[in-house]
């Protein structure tokens, strides 16, 4: 059976949930092919951080904006996402550290940005109390926060039903060919003809591009997070460390989330991923020279995800600039979360073309054709020197 559907988007995660979303209230057909279920890999295995602290600057606005769409994605979604915000603190534990964080949001405030602001240490203590003494201060975000990773994937899945996307679960995409104007997409279960195939598959974008005949980049992050037993209230900001891979927070249960970058091991083709205990081990040594106080307290759980992640750890968003009516949505390397909301509509207002996207969305540095003017550079530099 071939079905007809204007925009195919392969891959179930929170990116192309948000995609199929924002152009099903468009008024454009959707489908969304999942090869496992809704949620499986990286979107139900982050932190949940909204962050704009310490972007790097070519996705700076693009998270702005999405934070905005943060503070009323309850109303958007019509469910509760779970978003607190309170705010994302750097902390700086010595005067090296604390001077450079000072330049880098002196640059930022030269540059017209307000969101950061430095706390010295007087401040840095008012707001965490129990913080270990020898901090010299910190960079603060107040606008930022986190959300609930499970409660946003079901959020987006029902208002994604709801807007009539059609959603089917173990529909791998076996292959992908041009067929004229429009493109087909063959599944175990059936084939779609589309005009548009937006490619937000995490880890597995690569191999689903090289079906399109395109050879795009990624490697893959496994960055692994622990759930503590429910502790006494712990108030505060979601934590970071200057130098150091360091996400803390408290759950609404109680618990403790640590997570921050900490690699274990993943294996794209079996989709499976490992804990490396002696790195996890290793790196709980960050929270507890900052809270001495958290020694005692015992991990319930802890796990890894799997994603894609770029050369550059910045996302690639949006059409490919070799193959008509094929989009990327992939390689967040870390930090997509936040991006949610913003991306889902990047994606849909290039595929409907409402308003022309350089003037809207800043997402020009996003391309993928930042890399392929790499290569070109490569190149040329082999062809001078042999």
């Amino acid at each position: 059976m071939i079905r007809t559907i204007d925009t195919v988007i392969i891959g179930g995660g929170l990116h192309g949930l948000s995609c199929a979303l924002q152009l099903a209230r468009r008024g454009v057909s959707v489908a969304i092919l999942e090869r496992r279920w809704i949620g499986r890999h990286a979107s139900t295995a982050n932190a949940g951080g909204v962050r704009t602290l310490n972007r790097d600057l070519r996705e700076l606005d693009l998270t702005l904006t999405s934070l905005k769409m943060w503070r009323v994605l309850d109303e958007f979604l019509g469910e509760n996402c779970g978003f607190q915000q309170i705010g994302q603190i750097r902390i700086a534990e010595n005067p090296t550290e604390f001077a450079h964080e000072a330049r880098r949001i002196n640059n930022l405030q030269q540059a017209g940005y307000t969101h950061e602001e430095m706390l010295d240490k007087a401040s840095l203590y008012r707001l965490l109390p129990s913080l270990a003494p020898h901090c010299s201060g910190a960079s603060y975000a107040k606008g930022d926060g986190a959300a609930d990773p499970h409660l946003t994937v079901n959020a987006y899945r029902r208002a994604a039903e709801s807007a009539g996307v059609l959603l089917l679960e173990g529909h791998g995409v076996n292959a992908l060919a041009s067929e004229g104007l429009e493109w087909r997409v063959d599944t175990d279960y059936g084939s779609f003809l589309t005009a548009s195939v937006v490619i937000a598959a995490g880890a597995w974008s690569p191999a689903l591009a090289r079906l399109a005949g395109e050879i795009v980049p990624a490697s893959v992050k496994a960055s692994m997070m622990i759930v503590t037993e429910q502790v006494s209230e712990f108030p505060g900001p979601v934590i970071g460390c200057v130098g150091a891979a360091l996400s803390l927070k408290q759950t609404r249960t109680g618990s403790l989330l640590i997570g921050g970058g900490l690699q274990g091991q993943a294996n794209v083709e079996r989709e499976r991923t490992r804990v490396d205990f002696h790195a996890l081990a290793t790196g709980m040594s960050t929270p507890l020279r900052l809270f001495p106080q958290l020694a005692g307290v015992r991990i319930a759980r802890c796990w890894t995800g799997i994603e894609a992640r770029t050369p550059d750890d910045l996302p690639i968003i949006g059409p490919s600039s070799r193959l008509p009516g094929i989009l990327y949505c992939y390689g967040f390397s870390g930090h997509g979360f936040a991006l949610v909301p913003v991306v889902g509509a990047v994606i849909a207002d290039m595929i409907v073309g409402e308003t022309p996207t350089h003037e809207k969305w800043p997402v020009s540095a996003l391309s993928i054709e930042r890399f392929e003017h790499r290569k070109e550079d490569s190149d040329e530099r082999y062809r001078q020197h042999g």
